[in-house]
């Protein structure tokens, strides 16, 4: 039996029960977003709960200054690839703008995640003005989160990237949404910059699970973005995102230490080149000798 390789024992797959229960149970269900392949694999092998496929994608992998242009192909092209990167772990597709406005878009888009790109359920954003639409997905069998306070696809309607909920009034509003998804038949939700006392005292209302980005440890569970939260993506670093490594210096200094090399010419070295049989070499050498002449 050959015993120097290792085997990693098969990760167990989280599903919808799970998730519910974790309400129950008391168990803090991690969620991470993660825009590809490599990261999806980080996330699995690491042992996140619940990789999603946020449309944070299009600042991320795409270049843009928020979340507006990802579009359905975009979304389907990245789950994919999430899935495959990431087999024994739950994956939430998030809908992005637009995609799910009226309850036929939504059901197609839907669809297309669970379908296509072999998504464990999908996210709209959107609590009582949306609840229509996510009750439409949950009795067509579509397992269907969703995501209030600060939700990115009415961010101009914020006039920005703003706390949500922090008078009486505003925080009430946040209470009935969540109250309109739980009703709706959703399984989990997720509060998005929201005071943490508000988020928690409408968490112990719930039935159902929360998880929080920006809405303090009363929650449920937590979220944040891979490339936040390893240093990956740079342009700015919201407050509530803790760096726990800095890869893009990480990366930066290597690519440095690699530019150095190739100037120097101490890359490739002997050890990164391939070697040929000294007499073929020779013979080579001989036959170019002899093209020289013809």
């Amino acid at each position: 039996m050959n015993t120097s390789a290792v085997t990693t024992p098969e990760k167990k797959k989280r599903n919808l029960q799970d998730i519910r229960e974790s309400k129950k149970t008391g168990e803090k269900m991690v969620y991470m977003s993660v825009p590809d392949y490599t990261s999806a694999k980080w996330a699995e092998t690491a042992g996140v709960d619940v990789a999603v496929v946020g449309d944070s994608l299009a600042m991320i992998a795409h270049g843009h200054s928020n979340t507006i242009p990802a579009t359905m192909d975009m979304m389907v092209m990245h789950a994919t690839s999430i899935r495959r990167g990431a087999p024994n772990t739950f994956v939430l597709g998030c809908m992005p703008y637009q995609s799910y406005n009226t309850v036929d878009r939504a059901l197609q888009n839907a669809t297309r995640f669970m379908q296509e790109a072999g998504s464990d359920a999908v996210k709209p954003q959107g609590g009582k003005s949306q609840a229509h639409i996510l009750k439409a997905l949950v009795d067509a069998g579509i397992p269907t989160a969703s995501h209030i306070g600060m939700t990115p696809h009415t961010v101009a309607v914020f006039g920005g990237f703003r706390i949500q909920g922090r008078t009486a009034d505003a925080a009430m509003k946040i209470l009935e949404d969540a109250f309109a998804i739980q009703d709706a038949g959703c399984f989990m939700l997720e509060f998005e910059a929201v005071p943490a006392k508000i988020a928690t005292v409408i968490s112990k209302q719930l039935e159902i699970p929360t998880i929080g980005i920006g809405a303090g440890v009363g929650t449920d569970g937590q979220i944040l973005l891979c490339h936040d939260l390893l240093g990956v993506f740079s342009d700015f670093k919201p407050k509530f995102t803790k760096r726990y490594a800095n890869l893009t210096e990480v990366a930066v200094k290597g690519i440095k230490d690699y530019i150095s090399e190739v100037k120097s010419g101490s890359f490739p070295d002997d050890d990164h080149s391939y070697s040929v049989d000294e007499k073929e070499y020779e013979k080579f050498l001989g036959m170019v000798e002899k093209r020289k002449h013809l």
